[in-house]
């Protein structure tokens, strides 16, 4: 099984911290974000990693150059955004793959019910969502994206919700996909309108909930992997004060 951690984000929501490094580099609890990430993937047997660079991507090579990472670089970084950041590591994508944004901490716990899940694809959703929210916002439903699951499967990720009906939890940037299905989700990729747009955006400023929309929309089966907490985005200043719950 591999992992790749996507960590070509800049942080602008982040500054003065994010001036002169990434903002996966950016410390929480003392430790750099990324830190947090890859210890949580040792401690779950995962060693065979790799990162997508981006945002002073030679501040995080130099860090982690005593270690056994596999790095890619997604040159265009600035005007691309995590679709595009993903398959500037195709090449790595052979085997049982776990994905994980690079600015959420999370409990070891929850990357091994991750590994362990039996599914073909699964996507992390933690279902308290709204508590962890609140902490964050005055108003969660401003910054929360739809999230709606019929039969047990997801059918609706990332659109912006009217109501807190819409939102059955909220993907927490973390999602693990089967050997069997790589082939078949680099081809969907590959096939897709490049001229088109999605929820908004060009082919190559693609989100990530977009893409997974696509693959749902084409017949991919995402199951969700129910979570109660247990992690945090980092996004702001006032997130770095917060405690995982």
């Amino acid at each position: 099984m591999k992992m790749i951690i996507l960590a070509a984000g800049e942080g602008k929501r982040l500054r003065p911290l994010t001036n002169d490094i990434p903002k996966c580099m950016v410390k929480y609890n003392q430790k750099p974000i990324i830190e947090h990430i890859i210890n949580s993937a040792y401690d779950c047997g995962l060693s065979n990693l790799s990162i997508v660079t981006g945002y002073k991507s030679e501040v995080l090579v130099e860090y982690l150059k005593n270690k056994n990472i596999k790095f890619f670089h997604n040159n265009n970084f600035r005007s691309t955004n995590m679709v595009t950041t993903l398959f500037n590591a195709k090449e790595f994508m052979d085997d049982d793959l776990i994905i994980s944004y690079s600015d959420i901490v999370y409990d070891k716990h929850i990357l091994k019910e991750l590994i362990n899940s039996k599914n073909k694809i699964s996507l992390v959703v933690d279902l308290k969502w709204r508590e962890l929210w609140q902490r964050r916002m005055e108003n969660p439903l401003s910054d929360a994206e739809t999230l709606k699951i019929k039969n047990g499967l997801i059918i609706e990720l990332g659109k912006k919700p009217k109501s807190y009906l819409e939102i059955e939890g909220q993907y927490i940037g973390l999602i693990k996909i089967s050997k069997e299905m790589i082939k078949d989700i680099i081809l969907h990729y590959e096939n897709l309108d490049t001229n088109a747009i999605y929820d908004g955006e060009s082919f190559d400023n693609m989100y990530m909930t977009s893409f997974i929309q696509s693959l749902i929309n084409n017949s991919f089966n995402f199951n969700p992997l129910f979570i109660n907490g247990g992690w945090l985005e980092i996004d702001s200043i006032n997130d770095l004060k917060l405690k995982i719950e």
